[in-house]
């Protein structure tokens, strides 16, 4: 610790337009057990909880903490979970008796593809993301989340779309071709309900990517100082791998959603075999995603059970680097999968085979991680505190379900049981047993820290029997009645082929895990105000999580601790003491700010004081413009939609400005134990230029999959391009690959003269910047409009089409932060040192030039190349 200290103990502002640290790090034992004046700790404390008090009365809803949006987002997606069992139920009761007449064939579709829509994309998912904004900043020492009011607007977007999907059903025009949304069923569905489920849920997984995109910069650049990518909690290792998992699953759903709306209000036939279209293209799109949404659900409960585990064994986790390996292995393998759906497709043999080679392979790395928690257990000392149970129903389920996947991992076991029972039993038994039990087990571990409670030990036992009992009761028979041949999504059938007695049992069970979720469900919500506040660290865990103050002030960590070990609590000792004396970094809010520490992606060295956002009303109405958006195109409503558009990008430009990349009072602040930091940085160790990045990487998947589709009519449709097409013309198409090359060009060189103090030319080039991505937008659409392209033809057209609008829309947010920035200039926000915003939107045309190039190579020189 002395060699590390004398090399690391001074660092010096290497020049005045870039402040790096200086000071003293790490800190030495002596540094931390200075004592501090007991006046000075209370003023601290106090200020401190003024900042971070939550906003009184009707402005609460206001409030962007991660403690309340965390709480908001994990109730409404458990709400949202408990009506999409409701409909399970009623589906039951349907399926009780033969030939039965409660619900109508129509309903009975609705219900079940709203039961499977709500349950994959407003519970599953969002359940993880909610879980995470709440304990995510626990776990690493942190104040709150790098982007706090993104957070905010995520979980608004998915309260308002939520609401308006599932409503829906009320109303009865509700989705009704299934949660996958297969072609040509329903793209030719009447009514709005194929829409409402396209653009409702569309607009969910902005939410999701937005969280995800908070979550994966909180893990790189939020960590405590000392806590190094490979001491990071297994929890933030989870969150890491599946929030990058959601940012490449997500996009390629949104492309296919993109092509699939297109068709819906536009008629152009992407799927429409007459025309050139192939519905197998929306079944790869859905299923590129689909399959990873699988570990997506299930790594982040795996997760829940690396914390749990430990505390149980009352011991460190075994094979530490090797669950981390798995875990990154499963995210990997997972979108080598997505073939697994169609085996009865009529796909060649080959593909077949290596993707039944993929289904099995992925059993090894999900097999690590689970025989690491049972070495965990066998060599520690268990305690058997209520999550455990969960957890271990968990892992028995879950290992039931992952049999039956090797079942039918094998394509000609497939053959014979898709789109039968069978497939719905081992469906339910992965996801039960490797999402709801462990979640449940989760509720039950964190809530002494989230409540400042416990929950009832013993309606926790009655709620897992119940649930587990029940859940084999209803599942267990499933197998039998898919072997017998029962076909999945029939709303009846005949009382003489052996299936009623099946069926029977099978809602009995439902009933009964109804019964267990609705015991837990009264755990977690009944009143506790006469109950006394638990413990601080109830179960004795070894995490940053337990070190939370009782009762809650706010502020989450007192001070920003130094780590040095996996399990703090268990191996560092007057951790909890200097944390509360503050004795770490950024113990007082001497400014009146918000403010967490950001360090570096792999050695969490201190990097600067972040300024984080506070109470805000334009995120809720961001959200809700950005609903109007989507939702009045499901109606054909586009005039109001284009309206709420154009509001929706002022309340995000509004809410950027006010509150963002703020021109700091000073450069430098004393972040304690010696050590001073910047308050404003730019490009690389900024989480904002983080922030876009990932944004970007996803954004670029999701335009990579609209290329794919190009790809893919080309193998697959002998007719693409069709004889003697017309193709867009290649001047135009060169023409506006300058124009955006240009854009680019002016964009970039203005970063760097801006930096060296040359404002005015700073200013021109951004000022040329938009004009030359306009002009480049205007020739990409010549290129198809001027040689007569029309999409509605057939799918040929209709591709180059729509990479045209695809990249035109993104130039057109592109052009808007070049004029951000040009405005930020002129005004004083943008500043030869202050400089993050042009950092950030010089990054993403480094992205968007990249897609223009390739959007013009695509519709100017490859059709004559096919």
């Amino acid at each position: 610790m002395t060699d590390i200290t004398q090399s690391m103990s001074r660092r010096v502002l290497e020049n005045a337009d870039d402040a790096r640290p200086e000071g003293i790090y790490p800190p030495t034992e002596e540094m931390l057990d200075e004592p501090v004046d007991p006046e000075l700790r209370k003023a601290q404390e106090e200020r401190l909880r003024a900042v971070w008090a939550e906003p009184p009365g009707w402005r609460y809803w206001s409030a962007v903490n991660n403690s309340e949006v965390g709480a908001w987002y994990s109730l409404t997606a458990f709400a949202f979970m408990l009506a999409a069992g409701l409909l399970a139920l009623l589906m039951r009761v349907q399926l009780a008796v033969p030939e039965n007449d409660f619900l109508s064939a129509d309903t009975f579709n609705q219900f079940f593809t709203m039961h499977g829509s709500a349950m994959m994309f407003l519970f599953a998912v969002p359940m993880f993301e909610a879980i995470s904004i709440l304990l995510l900043p626990a776990f690493l020492g942190a104040r709150d989340m790098p982007f706090p009011r993104l957070s905010a607007y995520g979980y608004w977007s998915f309260l308002i779309g939520g609401i308006f999907v599932l409503s829906s059903v009320l109303f009865g025009i509700a989705p009704d071709s299934g949660w996958f949304m297969y072609p040509p069923l329903a793209t030719e569905s009447e009514g709005p309900g194929s829409d409402i489920w396209l653009l409702g849920l569309s607009f969910i997984e902005v939410a999701s990517i937005a969280a995800a995109v908070e979550l994966i910069v909180g893990v790189i650049k939020c960590r405590p100082p000392g806590m190094r990518i490979n001491l990071m909690p297994l929890y933030a290792w989870y969150v890491l791998v599946v929030g990058g998992m959601i940012l490449f699953a997500f996009p390629p759903l949104i492309a296919g959603d993109f092509l699939f709306e297109m068709q819906r209000s536009f008629d152009w036939p992407f799927f429409d075999p007459e025309r050139g279209g192939d519905p197998l293209l929306w079944q790869h799109l859905f299923w590129i995603f689909g399959h990873p949404e699988v570990y997506i659900i299930f790594l982040p409960s795996i997760a829940i059970a690396a914390m749990v585990i430990p505390t149980a064994a009352r011991r460190p986790i075994m094979g530490y680097n090797w669950i981390v390996l798995s875990a990154v292995g499963t995210g990997f393998l997972s979108f080598g999968l997505w073939v697994h759906h169609m085996f009865t497709t009529g796909l060649p043999s080959l593909s077949l085979g290596f993707f039944s080679a993929a289904s099995e392979a992925v059993v090894i790395p999900t097999g690590v991680q689970i025989f690491a928690f049972v070495a965990t257990l066998m060599v520690g000392r268990v305690r058997m505190i209520q999550p455990m149970l969960w957890i271990a129903g968990a892992v028995a389920i879950f290992t039931a379900g992952g049999l039956t996947g090797i079942m039918i991992a094998l394509a000609p076991f497939d053959w014979q049981v898709h789109d039968t029972y069978f497939i719905v039993a081992h469906l339910h038994y992965t996801l039960f047993g490797g999402m709801i039990f462990p979640i449940i087990g989760g509720v039950y571990y964190f809530y002494p820290f989230f409540a400042k409670k416990k929950m009832s030990d013993r309606l926790g036992r009655w709620s897992f029997w119940l649930t587990f009992t029940g859940f084999n009761l209803c599942f267990l028979p499933m197998h039998l009645t898919g072997l017998k041949g029962m076909p999945r999504r029939v709303f009846t059938y005949p009382g003489d082929i052996g299936w009623d007695w099946l069926n029977m049992v099978s809602t009995i069970g439902a009933f009964v895990v109804a019964s267990g979720i609705l015991v837990f469900a009264y755990d977690l919500l009944r009143p506790k105000s006469r109950q006394p506040l638990t413990e601080r660290n109830p179960w004795g865990g070894g995490t940053l999580e337990w070190a939370h103050d009782i009762p809650d002030p706010g502020w989450g960590s007192r001070s920003v601790p130094y780590i040095t070990s996996r399990y703090p609590l268990w191996d560092q000792p007057k951790l909890l003491e200097r944390m509360d004396a503050g004795r770490f970094y950024i113990p007082d809010a001497p400014e009146g700010l918000r403010e967490t520490i950001v360090t570096s992606a792999v050695d969490a060295v201190p990097q600067h004081v972040a300024r984080i956002t506070g109470p805000a009303w334009c995120t809720i109405w961001a959200a809700v413009f950005t609903g109007g958006a989507f939702i009045f195109p499901t109606f054909h409503m586009y005039p109001p939609a284009i309206v709420c558009g154009i509001l929706a990008i002022a309340c995000v430009i509004y809410w950027l400005w006010t509150s963002t990349a703020l021109v700091p009072e000073k450069p430098m602040k004393d972040a304690g134990l010696g050590l001073r930091l910047p308050t404003y940085v730019s490009g690389p160790r900024a989480p904002g230029w983080w922030g876009v990045f990932i944004t970007m990487l996803g954004d670029a998947t999701a335009f990579a999959s609209l290329i794919f589709g190009v790809f893919f009519y080309w193998t697959a449709r002998p007719d693409f391009p069709p004889e003697n097409a017309v193709h867009a013309d290649p001047a135009f198409a060169g023409l506006a690959a300058a124009a955006f090359a240009a854009s680019w060009a002016a964009t970039r060189i203005a970063r760097g003269v801006n930096r060296s103090g040359n404002v005015l030319t700073a200013r021109l080039l951004l000022g040329a910047a938009p004009l030359l991505g306009i002009a480049g937008a205007t020739a990409l659409v010549l290129a198809v409009w001027w040689p007569g392209l029309e999409p509605a033809t057939h799918v040929y057209p209709a591709m180059m089409w729509a990479l045209v609008v695809w990249t035109c829309a993104h130039v057109g947010a592109g052009v808007i932060m070049q004029g951000y920035c040009l405005a930020g200039s002129i005004f004083g926000k943008l500043t030869p040192r202050y400089d993050a915003d042009l950092w950030n939107t010089t990054l993403f045309w480094h992205f968007l030039v990249v897609t223009c190039l390739i959007t013009a190579a695509m519709i100017g020189i490859l059709p004559r190349m096919l």
